[in-house]
């Protein structure tokens, strides 16, 4: 049966455009837009009517980096696909792209199937995947190519983690080499996890044991040096880079000067390193736990850089690298032991609200929001204008934005499977109202009104933002 929405009365924000318009959906995608009280938007007719009078009506968030069920330090990070995506909803996120894991002697495919199977009928909102390569070999380097035809078109490969996710140089050459030659798309975690290694080992020695180490030891100049190594070898493959997780202000440095050099090299940010610091990692007794991340928090003096990065488009996307575990029971393994934290933090719900803060803070334009939020991260993995805006064709991934609310972050009353916040207590204006995701109500008037399994894989095509 035919369904036809239309959203009336609300300012359409897209990446390139503001204009208060009436939004048309029928059968799951946008069909049309018309300025509002104009004879063509009086015109539209529908089953349901959503009155976005005062409100923003923009496209739903894409989150192009979340870890649900990873497995890491002897435990899984605590959100599942079901509760995870949820909580995306609940947040104004309509897409994720999720993180399948090789294992070392195990094939790409048997990794890829083991997260279909994880995430398959239990996600409330659309998903993709990306695929990490552990273990780079003939085997592997031929499976890329196929993957790639198949629809999962980038590869993150580690420079950090010896002995878990690590690549060395030379593997990380051929995996580039090869996605030079098959469209695909590298994604590198950048730090020098060897020396990082040394550092961590020295700092035990000395007794050095509570999580503000943690960010002690995994130094901004190791993040640089691996960034620059990580650009270089890009360079000699002939293949395009994205950095992951970028967060000091000599790795933003390292590739301004690789885009200035008109190389095809992008980074991604997230919330923690724009609103959080090293101080959270220093919290008395072991609550800096709650704050053990990689790459680390750094000290607010790097914020600057980053924000800034975000304007000049030296950075591009604001992913939030979600991989929650509970204070309780799996942060608390390393007590006595801060290398034996689960690295991660919860965010997936939080990244459109804690952006829309920074347009009211001067740090952005609210086209820019949408832009680093949703269109970038769309078009940078192959997926718009599928998603990421709001066009007569797209998915009718729409969010109802209420730009004037007033909340405060807590895990008190926040949708992820996780015990803590990293963001308690801090007030925020601007907070979702309703979500659909492909045109189907999942958050209506801030009630849950989704269901697991809606939510569908969806295949990507290779990177659109290639200069």
């Amino acid at each position: 049966m035919s369904s036809r929405t239309v959203i009336r009365g609300g300012l359409v924000i897209t990446a390139s455009d503001e204009i208060h318009a009436d939004v048309l959906i029928e059968d799951g995608r946008i069909a049309a837009l018309a300025a509002s009280a104009t004879p063509a938007a009086d015109a539209f007719t529908a089953d349901r009517t959503i009155d976005a009078t005062g409100k923003y009506v923009i496209p739903g968030g894409v989150d192009a980096h979340t870890h649900m069920e990873l497995p890491f330090g002897g435990t899984f990070a605590s959100d599942t696909f079901e509760t995870g995506t949820r909580a995306a909803a609940w947040g104004g996120t309509t897409t994720v792209v999720d993180f399948a894991v090789q294992s070392v002697g195990r094939s790409l495919r048997q990794g890829l199937d083991a997260w279909h199977a994880k995430a398959e009928g239990t996600c409330a909102i659309d998903y993709g995947f990306h695929m990490i390569v552990s273990d780079v070999n003939d085997e592997t380097l031929k499976e890329m190519d196929l993957l790639v035809e198949e629809g999962v078109t980038s590869f993150k490969q580690f420079m950090a983690y010896p002995g878990v996710f690590y690549s060395d140089d030379g593997q990380i050459l051929r995996a580039m080499q090869r996605s030079a030659e098959n469209g695909g798309l590298i994604m590198m975690h950048a730090e020098n996890g060897i020396a990082i290694d040394v550092l961590v080992e020295q700092a035990l020695a000395r007794g050095e044991t509570d999580p503000r180490y943690h960010g002690e030891v995994r130094k901004a100049l190791l993040e640089a040096e691996a960034t620059h190594r990580a650009i270089r070898l890009a360079q000699v493959a002939g293949a395009p880079l994205y950095v992951v997780h970028v967060s000091a202000t000599e790795a933003v440095a390292e590739l301004a000067r690789a885009r200035d050099e008109g190389l095809n090299v992008f980074g991604e940010t997230c919330p923690q390193y724009l609103f959080l610091s090293t101080d959270n990692l220093a919290e008395p007794g072991f609550e800096g736990a709650k704050y053990v991340c990689s790459t680390p928090l750094r000290p607010k003096e790097h914020q600057a850089a980053l924000w800034r990065g975000l304007r000049t488009n030296d950075l591009q996307v604001v992913s939030t690298d979600h991989c929650p575990f509970c204070f309780t029971g799996q942060k608390e393994l390393g007590r006595g032991d801060f290398s034996k934290i689960p690295n991660g933090l919860p965010g997936v719900e939080n990244r459109m609200d804690l952006l829309h803060q920074a347009v009211l803070d001067g740090h952005l334009s609210r086209r820019r929001w949408i832009e680093i939020a949703c269109a970038t991260p769309a078009r940078m993995f192959g997926l718009y204008p599928k998603k990421g805006t709001i066009a007569p064709g797209a998915d009718a991934d729409v969010v109802v934005y209420d730009p004037h609310a007033e909340q405060v972050i807590s895990a008190d009353t926040h949708h992820m499977n996780v015990d803590y916040s990293a963001y308690e207590g801090r007030r925020v204006t601007g907070r979702v109202e309703t979500v659909l995701s492909r045109g189907v109500p999942v958050i209506t008037d801030r009630e849950y009104t989704g269901r697991a399994g809606h939510g569908v894989y969806t295949p990507r095509s290779t990177c659109q933002y290639l200069t």
